[in-house]
């Protein structure tokens, strides 16, 4: 099997990306690691990668429901 290399980059802040660039990434780091292309080496990077992409999408989704809630209960409190 031929050696290939990672061009995948993850951003090491997690608001240089948006939530769709970090889904994107995603998607790509999941299709290299189906693909079996990868070396055993860069699998594990791979998967590193798609874990920290995948807590920061996490992340993102609670920050944004936090904000919902809060913008739902100030038109609850303003008579909307």
């Amino acid at each position: 099997m031929k050696e290939t290399e990672i061009n995948i980059q993850v951003a090491p802040e997690e608001d240089q990306l948006t939530i769709e660039e970090a889904f994107l990434q995603l998607e790509q780091l999941v299709a290299r690691l189906e693909g079996g292309e990868a070396s055993l080496e860069q699998s594990f990077v791979l998967y590193q990668q798609g874990m920290k992409l995948a807590q920061m999408c996490g992340q993102k989704i609670d920050r944004i429901e936090k904000q919902l809630i809060m913008v739902g209960e100030s038109e609850e409190t303003n008579g909307f």
